[in-house]
């Protein structure tokens, strides 16, 4: 991955970029909970981004530099 692009992880924080037009691409996590992941794949939908999506919370949370798990992270423009 890009490590000079911006990243914010979590919920709140991608789909607030999705909604300010901030996002260029987003990772979901396939084993998050549905109530996490669907809006943030509903608002990609509608503005046409692309979702990359990881299998787990783990290998997301890895490759975007942190040590926990994470549900959802997008990467910034």
């Amino acid at each position: 991955m890009n490590t000079e692009k911006r990243i914010v992880i979590g919920k709140k924080q991608t789909l607030r970029a999705l909604t300010r037009d901030e996002a260029e691409k987003i990772y979901i996590s396939k084993d998050a909970d549905l109530h996490v992941t669907k809006p943030i794949e509903d608002v990609c939908k509608e503005k046409d981004i692309e979702i990359i999506y990881f299998d787990n919370m783990k290998d997301l949370g890895t490759s975007v530099g942190i040590n926990v798990n994470a549900a959802a992270a997008a990467v910034l423009k």
